[in-house]
């Protein structure tokens, strides 16, 4: 639904993906580069299945589900052994390690939000304590977002360097990314 620029910088590619595709869980399980960014990718992929579990059960009849989840099963080994699992996951508050192939070693805390009337849209807030390693990669990845990528300064949210900002509602409907709340 909504990013800044420094969340379009940390995950490569995602808006350059259709609009039909960009999405969370299948970004995780089939871009290849969602290995490489999440350090604690079996972690992280397993909890993207449990926020997919998490709709499922509001929303059990869902078609794009349906379809996600059929293709996610059918290319990924690890998703279709997770979802039969049935495990149920919410994200709350954390953190997130991301190793950045040009800003190197992150890490994220988050707080996640549900706005009360939209249980399906998820606010996520992703910050890093000031001057600490996480802080310098972030800004060498704003200035490397500034000088190298085209951003909607408007899309900021007022964030600056040391937090991220994104919304997400957690159905997997195409362009409106289910996952975790990035």
């Amino acid at each position: 639904m909504a990013v800044n620029h420094l969340t379009r910088a940390l995950y490569r590619d995602f808006e350059g993906l259709p609009v039909g595709e960009r999405n969370m869980a299948r970004y995780m399980f089939l871009a290849p580069e969602a290995r490489d960014l999440y350090v604690d990718w079996p972690e992280t992929a397993r909890e993207n299945v449990g926020m997919l579990r998490l709709y499922a059960s509001h929303h059990p009849r869902d078609p794009q589900l349906a379809q996600l989840v059929g293709e996610l099963s059918a290319d990924d080994r690890d998703f279709r052994r997770w979802w039969s699992e049935h495990d149920v996951y919410q994200p709350q508050y954390g953190s997130k390690r991301y190793h950045h192939p040009f800003a190197g070693d992150l890490t994220l805390g988050f707080e996640a939000f549900t706005p009360i009337g939209d249980p399906d849209q998820t606010l996520g807030l992703y910050t890093v304590e000031p001057g600490s390693p996480s802080d310098n990669a972030l800004r060498v990845l704003a200035g490397w977002t500034a000088n190298n990528t085209p951003t909607d300064r408007t899309q900021a949210g007022g964030a600056g360097v040391g937090a991220e900002v994104s919304a997400h509602r957690q159905q997997p409907a195409p362009g409106k990314g289910a996952g975790r709340g990035r």
